[in-house]
């Protein structure tokens, strides 16, 4: 799994500075609940499901966009920190569905639990059918019951951090500087995992903004 801030993310106009505020934190704050309220609201509303598909086709193409930048800067365990992890996700399983897939299966095998279950991927996964997982999870925040596609992207990764950290484990006496990024990048899923999993139950209490 790439890291994940290192893909070029597009950097706001300066128009669109201008109306959020570019040096008010607190209202790129306002606009960036106001804004994954009202995407996810809009989304939602449309029962046919052509909006959830056109943004999940989009965003799997051309990245995060101007809206989304503000989301990065949201306190993790709200909804729109909580939508930022979900597009971070979907980025990288994209960027590089192969080492996903390694991470991935790797984790299967050594995580005793029940979150490979959980996310639902098939056993073993292909790099295509985690492509396709994480699509099915992103568009299930937008048509389903956005709490259970948070639990099934937190329990993904769950599977991926346990993936990172055996195979840092393989890496460290020959590679330590590889290893050294897989921890890293097994810390930050893990911690991703624990925020979309407190957002998905304050999504059940109404109390995630």
């Amino acid at each position: 799994m790439p890291e994940q801030h290192r893909r070029p993310i597009r950097r706001p106009s300066s128009a669109f500075d201008n109306i959020v505020g570019a040096h008010d934190p607190a209202e790129e704050t306002r606009v960036a609940h106001a804004t994954a309220s009202a995407l996810l609201t809009r989304v939602r509303a449309d029962e046919s499901g052509a909006s959830a598909e056109r943004l999940v086709a989009f965003t799997a193409e051309h990245g995060i966009d101007d809206i989304a930048e503000l989301w990065s800067k949201a306190p993790s365990r709200t909804l729109p920190g909580a939508l930022w992890r979900l597009y971070l996700l979907q980025l990288a399983i994209h960027g590089d569905p192969h080492t996903a897939a390694l991470l991935y299966e790797r984790g299967r095998v050594e995580l005793h639990s029940a979150d490979a279950a959980i996310a639902g991927a098939p056993v073993p996964a292909d790099p295509d059918e985690l492509v396709a997982l994480i699509d099915t999870i992103l568009r299930g925040a937008f048509r389903g019951d956005f709490a259970v596609a948070l639990d099934r992207a937190a329990a993904f990764c769950r599977v991926q951090a346990s993936g990172a950290t055996h195979t840092a484990d393989d890496y460290e006496p020959t590679e330590p500087e590889r290893a050294s990024e897989l921890t890293t990048r097994a810390l930050r899923l893990n911690g991703y995992g624990q925020d979309l999993s407190a957002a998905a139950v304050l999504w059940r209490q109404d109390s995630l903004i």
